[in-house]
């Protein structure tokens, strides 16, 4: 057998619907979209939500509750791997991050996590540190300090 011989199996393709082309498709003049409306346009999609002019479900039930996520506080974060970059002995200050590139803002604070291993002696600045990366500086011989 050669590759040009190869045919797929009976059943496992199907004739494309020619949608509009004479009597023997069963599908020609509308296309099978019936009569006019706007699901026979182009384009006359409605949104699967929509009840029709009706006040919608989502409209009609009373609003429950109250969500505090528009005041909740977004860290910018940074592992400690990356703390890597800096010299020994250099104190590593929200400001020092961004102005490095680090950090692109620095949102309701810092927060370092404790994904790699540090491996210099940095005093380091933050809002907030994982206990993983409370672990990993301390480990290196480095200073976390609370801002």
């Amino acid at each position: 057998m050669k590759l040009h011989e190869l045919e797929k199996n009976i059943g496992a393709t199907h004739t494309k619907k020619r949608v509009g082309r004479g009597p023997g498709s069963g599908l020609g003049k509308t296309s099978g979209r019936g009569q006019k409306g706007q699901k026979a346009r182009s384009g006359g999609s409605i949104n699967p939500v929509f009840e029709g002019g009706q006040l919608p479900l989502y409209r009609r039930i009373p609003k429950r509750g109250f969500s505090n996520a528009k005041f909740k506080t977004v860290y910018a974060v940074i592992n400690v791997e990356d703390l890597n970059v800096f010299e020994d002995g250099t104190v590593v200050t929200p400001a020092l991050l961004k102005e490095t590139g680090l950090v692109k803002k620095q949102l309701d604070g810092i927060k370092v996590l404790g994904n790699g291993k540090l491996e210099k002696k940095l005093t380091i600045q933050a809002s907030k540190f994982s206990a993983s990366a409370l672990e990993k500086i301390k480990e290196a011989g480095s200073k976390a300090e609370v801002i």
